[in-house]
């Protein structure tokens, strides 16, 4: 039987690393936000541009798509100088992450590596800037909202796929790809967007919130995906299927596993 466990080691490495950093900022953001919290309606829209960019995506005509290139590095500029400005409120510091990642972009240096370590530190700067905008009502509609059109985009349209395919080409941090071990580590390797991170982070999140009682229920919910990931993945590779698949259900079943446990382990400590 043939497996991996680099994948679900680095998702449950970024998810633990999520639940950690959120409590820590949330003072801050929450500050910046006055409280406010994300409505159905909002959920719903939210969704429904992401389903709306990955079409954009794949229709830009590949003369105009460098478009796509230049707003992307603008908003993870942002995002990072947002970021570093809230911890440090020195706008001076809070500008030096975003030089040095457009430095590294349009440098020779700039590798695979290089682009899992922004895709990490993007995603889960994403998920606990957002995280605390979501309610527990409102995440569960989120969540099946996205995996509804994730497997449409995926199944039906195809356009997924497409957008990955054409987004890898401008060699930006929108996925991570790793290795897969003990499996033909040497010539094989695995990729996973950011959409599916955030919600692994932003349900993790949430879970932590919800079950505030038990103080690892985050970290459960961690492991619980990471789980299902492993599973997932020996029964893709065992049957020889290496086709885009909407992960999003993956990690709700890793999810829902994890909300099993936790009813568990409360249960016997009443």
């Amino acid at each position: 039987m043939q497996f991996d466990i680099m994948l679900p080691i680095v998702i449950c490495a970024v998810t633990v690393a999520t639940v950690w950093l959120f409590p820590k900022s949330q003072s801050r953001i929450k500050s910046l936000f006055e409280e406010r919290e994300f409505r159905i309606r909002e959920a719903v829209f939210l969704v429904i541009a992401m389903g709306v960019m990955v079409t954009i995506i794949v229709s830009i005509p590949q003369q105009i798509f460098q478009t796509v290139q230049i707003l992307f590095l603008a908003a993870y500029c942002f995002v990072l100088f947002l970021f570093t400005y809230i911890a440090l409120e020195k706008w001076y510091f809070a500008i030096l992450p975003s030089i040095v990642f457009t430095v590294l972009y349009i440098s020779p240096l700039w590798n695979t590596l290089l682009i899992n370590i922004f895709a990490i530190i993007f995603v889960v700067l994403i998920s606990v800037y957002l995280g605390g905008l979501f309610s527990w009502k409102t995440v569960l509609a989120f969540t099946a909202l996205l995996t509804i059109m994730d497997v449409i985009q995926v199944f039906a349209t195809g356009f997924m796929g497409q957008s990955a395919d054409r987004l890898v080409e401008l060699n930006l941090p929108i996925l991570i790809e790793v290795p897969t071990f003990p499996l033909n580590w040497w010539e094989t390797s695995i990729r996973l967007g950011l959409g599916d991170l955030f919600l692994s982070g932003l349900l993790a999140i949430q879970t932590a919130e919800k079950f505030k009682d038990l103080k690892e229920s985050g970290v459960i919910s961690a492991f619980s995906i990471a789980f299902a990931f492993f599973i997932f993945e020996i029964i893709v590779v065992n049957i020889g299927y290496y086709d885009y698949f909407p992960a999003t259900i993956v990690v709700v079943c890793g999810w829902l596993l994890g909300l099993g446990l936790i009813h568990l382990l409360r249960q016997r400590g009443t």
